[in-house]
């Protein structure tokens, strides 16, 4: 059990370089190696400054962000998708404090305090922090482990809305926590990705899937199978993305998440009313070739817009699980191909690039259509996320990635495109 002079003399003197490079600095990099040495051994010296460096029993734990990487907007109509870990994460510094309350630093925020003697839901909490660390805790707490209360310093790297889920980030790091001081780290990935999932959904007042979660908690690449929500099928799909010879990036086209609620909405009702038109809920339990059977009536009754979305849900479907099978094969060409496609069915036929409400502002099909420019034929590009405003997603071959980036950038403003890495794994105790 250390404390946190212990745990810092093991950081400073490499104990913990390889586990680091496993987790940032995937790239082979020494000097992402130092720079995530250096983050850690700051957030060490910040729980110690605030809480003591005595303190019994500290480690790091981390919970990355996720990045989707096929099946766009297909979990809600219990279809498949593929996403990952990436190497941006929430990492935190925690020990057990005795009591039988949570209190969490998150850097640059007042100290979050949760007694976990209340553990019911306030409608005051929604949309917050504190909903998320009550909800994991009312979860755990239910499924018969006894709750201690512990100390946390944490900071975070997972860029704010670029789709990368920083709240699935976060239920994973304060799940791993809990995990590791509470249920002598019995709960598996999938459990921690259930329990974040009830935090978001009861507490936080957020009807999420369960993707987010799985892709933080789980780690790597994983291809996830929503037929039964309540109990996923969830498989790891090992491919070694540093040897593909393309670069992930996350491209931020400064446009606004603000005010596009109904149109998030609408996806899912129009998806919705056309399995209606076959007395189901989604479309996972209306076979294609219903649906297409009977596409005449269903422009009747949905409206074209709608037929195309749903037109979008079954291609995208087979083709999240076609990726996946890609990967498996080592055939990178082939996942290149169908992260076209499935970015050409997003902008086509979900219609998810741009609002309707505003049709001036289409920044997502003018970063693609530069995206595209400058990859000339090469790599993919695709909307990221659940669209209409935010990131694009971009497979960028290594000889390239200077001229996308620059490109990026001098249409977007210095730091808008991020390269980021497939982690091999999800939620974790980094160091203790």
């Amino acid at each position: 059990m250390s404390d946190c002079i212990q745990l810092l003399s093991a950081l400073k003197n490499g104990t913990y370089d390889q586990a680091l490079a496993a987790l940032y600095a995937l790239d082979g990099s020494a000097r992402r190696l130092d720079e995530a040495r250096a983050r850690c051994v700051h957030t060490v010296e910040t729980f110690a400054a605030r809480y003591g460096a005595g303190a019994q029993g500290a480690a790091l734990f981390s919970g990355p962000g996720r990045t989707e990487i096929g099946g766009n907007h297909t979990d809600h109509q219990h279809g498949h998708v593929l996403c990952g870990s990436v190497d941006l994460d929430m990492l935190a510094c925690a020990a057990p404090n005795g009591l039988h309350v949570v209190r969490i630093q998150s850097e640059g925020y007042p100290v979050l305090e949760i007694d976990l003697n209340d553990l019911a839901p306030r409608k005051k909490e929604e949309n917050t922090s504190a909903a998320l660390v009550r909800g994991v805790a009312a979860k755990i707490k239910e499924s018969g482990y006894e709750l201690s209360g512990f100390d946390a310093c944490a900071t975070s790297t997972v860029l704010s809305g670029s789709g990368l889920s920083s709240s699935a980030a976060y239920e994973t790091l304060v799940g791993n926590i809990f995990n590791h001081f509470c249920c002598r780290d019995e709960l598996d990935p999938v459990a921690i990705a259930k329990i974040g999932q009830y935090a978001e959904n009861v507490y936080f007042g957020k009807p999420c899937g369960l993707m987010d979660q799985m892709g933080s908690s789980v780690g790597a690449c994983v291809a996830i199978d929503f037929n039964d929500p309540s109990d996923p099928v969830v498989e790891r799909v090992d491919y070694d993305f540093t040897r593909s010879g393309h670069v992930l990036c996350i491209v931020d086209t400064c446009s606004s998440h603000g005010d596009l609620t109904d149109d998030y909405a609408a996806v899912t009702r129009e998806m919705g009313a056309v399995a209606a038109c076959f007395g189901k809920k989604v479309l996972r339990d209306v076979p294609r070739q219903h649906f297409r059977s009977a596409l005449g009536v269903v422009r009747r009754e949905c409206g074209d817009r709608a037929v195309l979305r749903a037109m979008h849900y079954y291609d995208d479907d087979s083709r999240a699980v076609q990726e996946a099978q890609a990967l498996k094969d080592g055939d990178f060409g082939r996942f290149l191909a169908l992260v076209n496609a499935s970015g050409r069915s997003s902008g086509l036929h979900l219609q998810n690039t741009w609002s309707i409400s505003d049709p001036r502002r289409q920044a997502i099909p003018v970063v693609l259509a530069v995206a595209q420019e400058l990859l000339d034929g090469t790599g993919a590009a695709r909307v990221h996320g659940g669209g209409f405003a935010g990131t694009i997603q971009a497979w960028v071959p290594e000889d390239k990635l200077s001229l996308f980036k620059s490109g990026m950038e001098a249409l977007l403003g210095q730091g808008k495109c991020h390269v980021l890495h497939i982690r091999p794994q999800g939620g974790c105790v980094v160091a203790e």
